[in-house]
């Protein structure tokens, strides 16, 4: 009988081995958005979510931007509220790789995310890089050719792209999209281009919708409010307007050959952080890195179009300077 017990007692060991193996240790980079608090208590919860099981934030380095007060002034309240969540605090990058299987990314500023990035590019862990990738286009470039360079998987996204209409959209559901109009707030950041801050997330949505292959963007600008027209190279118009004097709000809506279709159904980071979890454990990143990359020449051709007075600015003159300014910043 006690061998019997013996041998029920190892099976058992086993299984309760094997299953705490299978949980992914999560650690956080930039303790400066609430980003990190969402993720870290949907995570860390008693008993998560299904779509959430698995993945567990173990450790967190809180440093993200230097320079940007409403970033700083956030970690000590955030860093405080994850360590009573059961994560511990380390004070590099490299102390947390350690300690670590995938990473969240989520320091405000994308300035800061290259030099973020290429330590856990290198340990060949999985990452989601939190908006904006790249505090410039050329800065974004640096980071797919880094990740590419150490084969390493790795996607970022606004959540805006995650709600059930879009899905839909993107499913089919209403046919093609014809053209579409977004909206959103669009502070700005003087460390940063224009939309890059903000202003992404509408964006996110209008390439969500749209697809990729934006050719030419004008801006009309006030300091009330942006208002970019993009032309795609099938002739479609996409418009993105950002608001800086009214009601912060985002939404959208798409174009169809027998409908109009109003995307509104936004829901916070659920969604998203759902995707998350899946490309953590494996599944293929939901957003491809050239879709990524177009929205980021979309925004920075909008700063070019501003600074030369309002006139259309061809997607492939921006990507060019900043295939040079990228190249400066990562050798492969």
């Amino acid at each position: 009988m006690k061998t019997v017990n013996a041998v029920i007692f190892a099976i058992l060991a086993s299984v309760t081995l094997v299953h705490a193996q299978q949980v992914l240790r999560a650690g956080i980079i930039g303790l400066d958005t609430s980003h990190a608090i969402h993720f870290t208590k949907a995570l860390n919860a008693d008993n998560p979510e299904p779509q959430y099981a698995g993945v567990r934030v173990t450790v967190a380095y809180p440093q993200g931007s230097r320079d940007i007060e409403s970033s700083t002034k956030r970690v000590p309240k955030y860093t405080e509220q994850v360590k009573g969540m059961g994560v511990e605090i380390v004070d590099s990058i490299d102390a947390l790789l350690a300690k670590c299987d995938v990473v969240f990314l989520e320091s405000n500023d994308g300035r800061v995310h290259l030099e973020q990035a290429i330590p856990v590019f290198k340990s060949g862990k999985r990452v989601f890089i939190d908006k904006p990738v790249g505090g410039t286009l050329a800065q974004a470039l640096a980071i797919y050719d880094a990740a590419a360079k150490y084969k390493v998987p790795m996607f970022s996204s606004s959540s805006l792209r995650f709600t059930v209409m879009m899905r839909d959209i993107a499913n089919g559901k209403y046919g093609d999209v014809m053209g579409a109009s977004t909206y959103g707030p669009c502070a700005i950041e003087p460390t940063h281009p224009d939309l890059f801050w903000y202003g992404v997330h509408g964006v996110e949505m209008l390439f969500a919708l749209m697809g990729p292959e934006c050719v030419s963007v004008v801006r009309a600008s006030t300091e009330a409010c942006d208002v970019v027209t993009g032309v795609w190279e099938d002739g479609r118009v996409g418009t993105f307007r950002g608001n800086r004097n009214c009601k912060s709000a985002f939404g959208g809506i798409a174009y169809f050959k027998k409908s109009v279709e109003h995307v509104n159904d936004y829901n916070r980071y659920d969604m998203m952080l759902a995707e998350i979890i899946k490309f953590f454990k494996g599944a293929p990143a939901p957003v491809k890195p050239e879709e990524t990359i177009a929205i980021f020449a979309f925004m920075e051709a909008a700063d070019a179009s501003k600074r030369q007075g309002g006139v259309p600015v061809r997607i492939t003159d921006v990507m060019a300077k900043a295939r040079k300014e990228a190249e400066q910043l990562f050798d492969r």
